[in-house]
């Protein structure tokens, strides 16, 4: 059974930081390209950050560059998001998403993903 499970979510103050986890079963990650998404109160979910299949090439979106860093451990079958800086507008469900699709990470932020996970919540306040 496929499944991606996000973790590491939880309250943090603004500067602060947090490390997103998304670990899959059922495959191997690293033969899928990896998208974080999120989504506000109200909002439209919008891409944060995209790592090509079996590449390190990367896409962030403007919101979230120089502060954000998506990695992958290939030995742990687990993509992460490293969040620094943190900002009240980064508040959010964030979703990992996964696709076999071997598009450039920017691509893979903008097309429809086959395989989301059921999300974690990230909430920056004072």
């Amino acid at each position: 059974q496929v499944q991606l499970v996000e973790s590491g979510g939880g309250m943090v103050q603004p500067g602060g930081s947090l490390r997103l986890s998304c670990t899959a079963s059922g495959f191997t990650l690293d033969n899928y390209a990896i998208g974080w998404f999120r989504q506000a109160p109200g909002k439209e979910r919008e891409a944060v950050s995209c790592i090509r299949r079996r590449e390190d090439t990367t896409y962030y979106a403007d919101s979230v560059k120089g502060r954000f860093t998506i990695s992958r451990d290939n030995a742990r079958n687990t993509v992460y998001l490293q969040m620094n800086s943190l900002k009240p507008e980064d508040t959010g469900v964030y979703y990992c998403a996964a696709d076999p699709s071997p598009v450039r990470a920017e691509l893979v932020c903008k097309m429809r993903l086959d395989y989301w996970g059921q999300g974690t919540q990230v909430t920056v306040s004072a």
